[in-house]
């Protein structure tokens, strides 16, 4: 009986010591729970920017001027002075064809033409003596007459000569082809020694890139809107809203073209089937960038600006009902904000509604954290065009200056 009391006291001293343990590990969790830090969170204050009205176009570049290069006579290409793909200037000779050929048709024709003008010397001097003549009865009518056609026909001779001169001429002067304006020539497709002729394809492609042209086309109704716009703003003497867009250009590689656009040609008429009209816009090209060919986005943007708050992408998330980003109060405790976007510029989105000036944004953490708990939030930059995500101008000066007192303490 005394060791069965026994063994029930030591099994009641050891189920007390677990409870005591149990509480006591339960007590230090909820206060490490209790004491856990906030998570720490990169947020963005955001700001805001003048911006227009915009649209964007898909359109197609063009070289302002080109030039299909071609043979106007047959011959041997026996020169080619010029690199391809390289830039060549007015009046450069490019190609040459055997002169051989066209100089001995010239040689010939002037050597008739001489012959033709000894010719109708003679018969204006023999016309001469028989007017001197005929009075007195010293040569026939019939005879005049027979001098006076020759005389006619001589003169005829001659003006045939000389064109028969100027043609071989011409001729001759198509043995070298030159550049018609200053550009940039393409492939040859004829390398010397190959025989070329008129029937021949195209020998080379010269292209003028700057200016370079972009053409894109609108629906006919924002046309004719724009000529009433434009016919109005004549009588009152104001610049018609379109015209005073700024034109940009987005390239193929999604990077911003550093040059302004403007205005060049409308179309005369409405593409038939489509309902739309073709305009085109120059852009300067002085690094040959862009090249004809290219498929880009033309972006209008109105020069009637407002001011509309700027978001980083990084911190715009979508779910069911859109798209949302996680706001930090002054509390430090975290909201979801469902927001409607506009349009994209480099690595920000315009907001047209859900965000107000000076609120701060989430960018850095957003696996972490939800609506409603509270965050350690830090302040970030971020670069509107790379989007990369850097420290404030205040962190930093705080950094120099702990680092510059470490230094003069040691």
């Amino acid at each position: 009986m005394v060791k069965r009391t026994t063994l029930f006291t030591q099994f009641s001293k050891v189920t007390l010591l677990s409870l005591v343990s149990l509480a006591l590990f339960a007590c230090s969790e909820s206060k490490q729970q209790a004491v856990a830090p906030a998570p720490a969170v990169s947020v963005y204050q955001v700001n805001t920017q003048e911006i227009g009205g915009y649209r964007e176009f898909v359109a197609r570049t063009e070289a302002s001027k080109e030039a299909n290069l071609r043979a106007r006579v047959e011959g041997e290409l026996i020169e080619r002075n010029f690199r391809e793909g390289s830039i060549v200037n007015k009046g450069q000779v490019l190609l040459k064809i055997d002169p051989a050929a066209y100089q001995a048709e010239l040689t010939s024709a002037k050597a008739d033409l001489s012959s033709k003008i000894s010719g109708e010397g003679n018969a204006v001097r023999n016309l001469k003596r028989a007017n001197e003549l005929i009075d007195d009865g010293y040569i026939s009518q019939s005879d005049f007459d027979k001098l006076t056609t020759e005389e006619s026909q001589a003169k005829a001779a001659v003006k045939s000569a000389k064109a028969v001169v100027e043609k071989a001429e011409l001729n001759l002067s198509y043995t070298v082809i030159t550049a018609p304006f200053t550009g940039r020539v393409g492939k040859v497709n004829y390398n010397v020694g190959n025989v070329v002729s008129p029937t021949s394809d195209v020998l080379a492609t010269l292209t003028l890139t700057d200016p370079m042209y972009v053409n894109f086309q609108v629906e006919e109704d924002v046309y004719i809107s724009h000529l009433q716009e434009q016919r109005g703003s004549e009588k009152s003497k104001q610049k018609p809203k379109i015209l005073a867009a700024d034109i940009s250009m987005r390239l193929p590689n999604n990077s911003q073209y550093s040059e302004k656009g403007v205005f060049d040609f409308a179309d005369t008429k409405i593409e038939q089937g489509m309902g739309t009209i073709e305009l085109r816009a120059a852009f300067a090209n002085p690094s040959g960038i862009i090249i004809p060919g290219l498929f880009v986005t033309l972006v209008l943007e109105s020069l009637n600006k407002e001011s509309m708050v700027l978001v980083p992408q990084v911190a715009v998330q979508e779910n069911q009902q859109g798209k949302f980003v996680l706001i930090v109060d002054d509390k430090n405790t975290v909201a979801q904000r469902h927001i409607v976007l506009g349009r994209r510029l480099n690595a920000m989105w315009v907001v047209e509604k859900g965000l107000e000036l000076g609120e701060k944004v989430i960018i850095e953490g957003l696996q972490k954290v939800k609506a409603g708990i509270e965050v350690n939030a830090v302040s970030k930059e971020v670069d509107a065009i790379t989007g990369t995500i850097s420290d404030t101008d205040s962190e930093n000066s705080k950094s120099t200056e702990n680092t510059e007192n470490t230094e003069n303490t040691k």
